[in-house]
Order: structure tokens, then sequence, then C-alpha cells
């Protein structure tokens, strides 16, 4: 009897960028990109809930090395926020457990209440995410109904302005407001705490980020996009080059010596950069990775470098 295997995965490098949808977790649609590009190697840059929508950029073979860049880069979303009810999780997965009614609106009064959410601010973490304690996710502790304490965090709030607002009733009301936020912020409860401030309860409907970094919604796909692409044979289409994150850096374009010199580790005696972390390229224009300026030697040293296969040729 024939014996049938899984053709041999393949070193893909590159990013895809997925707009995910709404019922389905970010490792799940992840693994789903990987196996349709059969990649060694495949990573997310910050997961969304599953009832979250938007933007996750994929990153593929070499490019997970700017993954972590992308975890700490600021991040935008597109937030509905009913208020009068609210739900334990602070969004649609979880169940109402309180109602109240909704004051009187206006887009004046909208704007104010945002308006002081922006800057610097605290947030307490929902019990219904993925911090640990003692080795165990709070959602865990959460599902056996213990509450945790959880220390408030600094977060910050770049932008935060009202899209629209609906109210039929003082039982019901629906806000939508764009924010860019830092890492590490929780939109749920960010929407909690706008509709306490307002002198009600609240919960988001509805959550689709459109910004991580310096990438745009405007360059995302469906899944089904990709599935198509990749059947046809046009999947190197949908892929960008690793160093589409890197945009924001300071470019460094070396020559070859230079270049070989950074390969093998050697640190790079350059004028101060005008960022922190640079890009360096070749003298072909192909991105070789990372640096970081050390201002106790006055010197870059490599910190993430790719090996790409043209970097060989």
């Amino acid at each position: 009897m024939a014996q049938y295997r899984n053709p041999p995965k393949q070193d893909i490098h590159g990013i895809v960028l997925l707009n995910k949808p709404a019922g389905v977790s970010s490792n799940g649609i992840l693994q789903k990109v990987r196996r349709l590009f059969n990649a060694k190697k495949a990573g997310h840059t910050g997961a969304l809930d599953p009832f979250a929508t938007g933007l996750l950029p994929i990153c593929l073979g070499e490019a997970t090395k700017v993954s972590g860049l992308l975890l700490d880069s600021d991040k935008g979303y597109r937030a509905t926020l009913n208020l009068g009810e609210q739900s334990d999780t602070g969004d649609t997965e979880g169940e109402i457990i309180s109602t109240q009614l909704v004051p009187e609106l206006s887009v004046e009064k909208i704007e104010a209440t945002l308006a002081d959410f922006i800057g610097d601010i605290q947030q307490i973490p929902p019990m219904y995410s993925a911090l640990k304690h003692n080795g165990k996710p709070l959602y865990w502790y959460a599902r056996q109904g213990i509450e945790i304490d959880r220390p408030a965090r600094n977060i910050h709030i770049f932008s935060l302005k009202l899209v629209s607002f609906s109210q039929e009733s003082k039982g019901t009301a629906q806000i939508v407001f764009d924010v860019l936020c830092s890492k590490g912020t929780y939109v749920r409860t960010l929407g909690e705490d706008i509709a306490k401030a307002i002198g009600t309860v609240g919960h988001l409907t509805a959550l689709h980020r459109i910004q991580s970094g310096s990438l745009r919604a405007e360059q995302m796909l469906t899944i089904e996009q990709i599935e198509e692409a990749i059947t046809s044979g046009k999947g190197d289409d949908i892929l960008w080059p690793v160093d589409l994150p890197l945009e924001h850096l300071q470019r460094i374009d070396l020559v070859e010596d230079q270049a070989k010199w950074l390969r093998n580790g050697g640190q790079l005696r350059l004028p101060k950069p005008e960022t922190e972390l640079v890009r360096f390229y070749n003298p072909d224009g192909i991105c070789l990775g990372v640096g970081e300026w050390m201002p106790e030697h006055e010197r870059i040293k490599p910190k993430r470098l790719f090996n790409l296969p043209e970097l060989d040729k």
C-alpha cells in the first residue's frame, strides 16, 4: 500500500497582513495561514481576542525576528461600546451581569469624557485576560469565580476620537470610537471605564484593529483572499518584505566590507543615529537586520540579523 507523506515545510520569509475574522483565536488563524503557505516557521505579533477582528500581522520565517518590535508597538482600534449593560468579560463573550440607565447624551458630553482619558493613565487589567498569577492565566481564576487583586498598570492613550453615537432611549445607547494606544492597553477595560465616566455601565460589542505600529488596515487581506492567492500560485505577491515594520527606524546603507563585518557580529563605529534602533542594508538594498546604538562605546551593534537566502548569493 502506498504511503502518503505531507510535503516538506518551506522556507518562506515575509509578512502577511491578515484581516482576522471574528470567532476564531489568533493562534488558530495563524496555524491556518502557516498551513496554506506550508511554512516552516510562523508567528503573530500580538493576539486579538476571539470576538475581535482586524489587522493581525503574520510573520513567516526570518520575519519572526521582528515580531517583538510589533508586539511593543502602538496599536490602533475602532471599538463599538454598548451602554446600559455590563458583561463579566467586558465584551460579547461573557454574560450580562449588570444593567443601568444611560443618561441623556450629546456629542459634546461624550467628546469631553473621551478627552479626559487622553495621555498617561492607569488601568487595572481585566480578570478575563491571559496575564499570569502563580503560573495560571487570570481567566482560569475568573472561570472559577475567583477574583485576584491586580495592580494598576501605566498605559498611554495617544488619541481617542468619537466616530458616532446613537441613543434610542435611556435604556440603551451605542458609542463608536477610534483609539490609538500604547502596548498593554485593554480596550475592553477602557470601554468599561468610559461608560463609568459617562454615568452608566457598558461592554464592547465589536473591536477592530486598524493599526499596528506603522502597519495599516488598508494593506490587509481576508483569509479567503490569502487562500485564493496561494491556490492560484500568487502567494509570493501577497508577502510583504521582512523589513516592512521597520520603516520608522533610521536606515543605514553599508558598503560591502561593513556589511560583511556586521553579519559576522562586528560592531560599527558610526555617527549617533536619530533612533535608538536602526535598520541596515547592504549595497544591493537587501535588509540585513536591526542594530542598536551603544552610547558607552559610541558604536552600533547588531541586535537582530536576517538570514535571507538572497544574502548568500
